[in-house]
This record gives structure tokens, C-alpha cells and sequence, in this order.
């Protein structure tokens, strides 16, 4: 997934119609039971890496919503499923491939991107 949506988020759907990859849904269109703000979907996200910045940051109009994400890839597997477990994600279900996990469904990230700023989950800044 490479970028979360923070606590930080005014729900203002700014990113929703800019992500490329349709990762990212409102509030009211999040799979999470009760969500309190704008969802990003990880099976989805491919951080933009064909741009300078991920398309959600650069429209975000609040400081810290936008944050980084261990990469969808399957050394961070098992750090996906637990978090969908614990109702922090919402991973889809595909009828017959099963659960779209970093290990059967990667998705790009930006190398460039410091470790321990994503375990951190250290706001995007410019």
C-alpha cells in the first residue's frame, strides 16, 4: 500500500478523484466497519511512481493526512494480513484467487522512500 490516510484528514475527498489507481474511497464508500475518514485501499495503491509525489498528496489540502506505508510487496505480507485482521485494512476477496495479499497481488513502490520512515508512518512533506 505505501501511503495511509492519517487522523489528520478533514474528509474534504480532495484525493479520491486524483488517485490514477482508484485506490483511495470516501469515508461513506470505505469497507471498514465505521470508518472515521478517507480510506485507502492497499491492494491498489501503487504510490504514483511514475510522478514526482503520490497524486493524493500533491492535492491534499491538510498537513500530515497523507503518510507513508510498508510497501505491498511479499516481505510485508504477514504485517498486511495481520492489519486486515484487526480491521485496520479491508483487503478484497477475490471468489476463487482468495485474499488480493502483497504476495499474490505486489504492487510498486518508491525505493527511494526510507524504511524507517514507513514503519513510522511518517507524513509525506514536500
Amino acid at each position: 500500500m505505501a501511503v495511509i490516510i492519517t487522523d489528520e484528514c478533514i474528509n474534504c475527498d480532495t484525493c479520491v478523484e486524483e488517485c490514477p489507481a482508484t485506490a483511495i474511497v470516501s469515508a461513506d464508500d470505505s469497507p471498514l466497519d465505521d470508518p472515521e475518514f478517507t480510506y485507502v485501499k492497499p491492494e491498489k495503491c501503487i504510490e504514483c511512481v511514475d510522478c514526482s509525489v503520490p497524486k493524493c498528496f500533491d492535492v491534499c489540502p491538510t498537513p500530515g493526512a497523507i503518510a507513508w506505508d510498508m510497501p505491498y510487496t511479499q516481505e510485508y505480507d504477514d504485517y498486511y494480513l495481520q492489519r486486515n485482521e484487526e480491521g485496520i485494512y479491508k483487503i478484497r476477496v477475490h471468489k476463487k484467487k482468495g485474499v488480493f495479499s502483497p504476495s499474490n497481488q505486489p504492487k510498486p513502490f518508491r525505493e527511494s522512500i526510507a524504511m524507517e520512515d514507513r514503519v513510522e508512518h511518517k507524513a509525506l512533506e514536500f
